[in-house]
């Protein structure tokens, strides 16, 4: 019974057949949403040279993150919605697994980069231009991509050693790491430490970053005079806000919070909304706050 396991049983959402079918319906205008509307993103961005600018650089590298994240979720767990033996071999969820991490750790440290434009923008109009040169942009999404490998090989390297029973169901729709963990039959304290270690260290970082670009941002837009100017200031930030505040929320508790707490529709709750959702959202709420984009398109 302690043979290292080949492969893997995902149980999905749901084992009701009528509703596999609905969600199957569900989740596959999702994701055509996802990369109808990035892949729309990345080509007004690529084609307009009124978009060549730092913010929309960000902007086309968050929506190629976006279709690499929801493109690692979403059409196996179409695939699993369809069949019966819903098995997953275990290098392929290893790799899923590893491509989860990467997409969500580049995803937050993106964001962060987005954040630092905005900063540059409103707090150092003058110098913007020379302070977010094409070098600085590039090396800040080179970063992003950067800390998202950095991310998957610390937490996925010491899963090659994590022993699973010959049958494992992983009572999620994914290969995500705490589903995994749970999943196990060996110890993992060493994993959930260098998890939990992981998720505060490049998070919070993440996050900090971000905050301390917001308050720079919101105390020099209370200096402008002008209601007008103040809530055009504002209008910039946003959409950025709208996305950050999405996606923290959940992810950041989802990786954080003590198994005790843990909760099967919870988990998948939380689970599509900053994996699946987010990524579907982000185009969206980037085209409806963003006239230069709807202009474009």
């Amino acid at each position: 019974n302690q043979t290292s396991a080949s492969e893997f049983v995902l149980l999905g959402l749901t084992s009701d057949p009528h509703l596999q079918s609905f969600l199957f319906f569900v989740f596959s205008v999702i994701y055509f949403i996802t990369l109808f509307g990035n892949m729309m993103i990345m080509i007004v961005i690529s084609t307009d040279p009124h978009l060549h600018s730092p913010m929309y650089f960000f902007l086309f590298h968050l929506a190629l993150t976006d279709i690499c994240y929801a493109t690692t979720i979403v059409p196996y767990m179409l695939v699993n919605l369809l069949v019966k033996q819903k098995t997953i071999d275990f290098s392929v969820c290893i790799i899923q697994m590893s491509l989860i991490l990467l997409s969500a750790g580049s995803e937050i440290f993106m964001l962060s980069a987005m954040a630092y434009d905005r900063y540059a923008a409103i707090c150092k109009p003058l110098h913007y231009q020379e302070v977010m040169n094409k070098l600085v942009c590039s090396q800040l999404v080179g970063g992003a991509w950067t800390m998202g490998v950095l991310h998957s090989i610390i937490n996925t390297l010491p899963m090659l050693n994590v022993q699973f029973c010959k049958y494992t169901e992983i009572k999620h729709f994914s290969c995500e790491l705490p589903p995994l963990l749970t999943a196990a039959c060996g110890r993992t304290f060493l994993n959930k430490l260098v998890l939990l270690s992981s998720a505060v260290i490049f998070g919070l970082s993440s996050f900090l970053l971000t905050l301390i670009s917001y308050i720079y941002i919101i105390s020099t837009v209370l200096k402008i005079q002008s209601a007008k100017g103040r809530h055009k200031a504002f209008s910039t930030c946003s959409s950025h806000l709208i996305v950050v505040v999405l996606l923290y929320t959940t992810a950041l508790f989802q990786y954080t919070k003590p198994s005790s707490v843990s909760s099967f529709i919870l988990d998948q709750l939380f689970s599509i909304q900053y994996s699946i959702l987010t990524p579907m959202l982000n185009p969206i709420i980037y085209s409806l706050k963003n006239n230069d984009v709807k202009t474009a398109l």
